[in-house]
């Protein structure tokens, strides 16, 4: 059936733009559906696990909507490349509106701050996850699990809105150039955080960490993809991320 519907994608992209034909825009959120599969797969796996994904499925439909909806052909620009942001950008203004971070786990953020901020100044040195779990009480995975959700939340908190001509508001990420280009000093900023970044991940992250962040954010693999080329459970892949994201965290913050 999807094969068909791909074969027909020209005509049901004509009656769509011409006629806003709505059996034609059905046929196309069909032929698309692959794209929220995609994101709302590849973003749960970053979050934890009282994040429901039925909602961000709610999220990622009203996201290829939009895109339907507002697509210009006329573009240089592909429909799934467009379809894309749209429905990731609409994952994220979702999860931030619903302020999906337990109190629970705020509290421990909090805790778990004070115990980095405390032990570092004893030790003189960087704390281990193991060593805040012995000073917070917390298991050292719920210390490396805490750190990785509230560092996703802060990802999140970044893609402020911004007002756009009218009275409405439009995400960060949603919002695209028509030449598709940044800024000199947007140029400069997005090259020193790369370099910065990349020099991180190399001083600070094991040869198993670095790959599964390559793996995961540049070949954008989901952590079961990673587990079959690493030969290791989709549990354990989880974990190696979680703990590169609190290594990168915890540099980060300091520089």
């Amino acid at each position: 059936m999807s094969q068909i519907l791909k074969n027909d994608s020209h005509s049901y992209w004509k009656k769509w733009i011409e006629d806003r034909d709505i059996h034609a825009g059905d046929a196309l959120i069909r032929i698309y559906m692959p794209l929220v599969h995609f994101q709302v797969n590849r973003i749960s796996q970053s979050l934890p696990s009282n994040v429901n994904r039925d909602d961000l499925r709610s999220f990622a439909m009203m996201g290829l909507y939009d895109a339907l909806e507002k697509f210009d052909p006329n573009r240089d620009l592909k429909f799934e490349t467009y379809a894309s942001i749209r429905i990731r950008g609409n994952i994220m203004d979702g999860l931030r509106k619903e302020d999906w971070l337990p109190r629970t786990t705020r509290d421990k953020a909090k805790k778990i701050d004070f115990a980095i901020e405390t032990l570092e100044q004893s030790l003189q040195r960087k704390a281990t996850p193991e060593e805040i779990a012995e000073y917070t009480g917390y298991s050292s995975n719920e210390v490396v699990n805490v750190v990785n959700d509230v560092f996703f939340s802060n990802m999140l908190s970044v893609d402020e809105q911004i007002k756009d001509d009218g009275d409405g508001q439009v995400n960060f990420i949603q919002t695209l150039r028509d030449n598709g280009t940044l800024n000199p000093e947007e140029e400069l900023l997005k090259a020193e955080q790369i370099k910065q970044l990349a020099a991180t991940i190399v001083t600070e992250l094991n040869e198993k960490e670095q790959l599964v962040i390559s793996l995961f954010y540049h070949d954008e693999l989901t952590f079961t993809e990673i587990g079959t080329v690493l030969k290791l459970s989709t549990s354990r892949v989880s974990q190696i991320h979680a703990k590169a994201i609190f290594k990168l965290r915890d540099f980060l913050s300091k520089n």
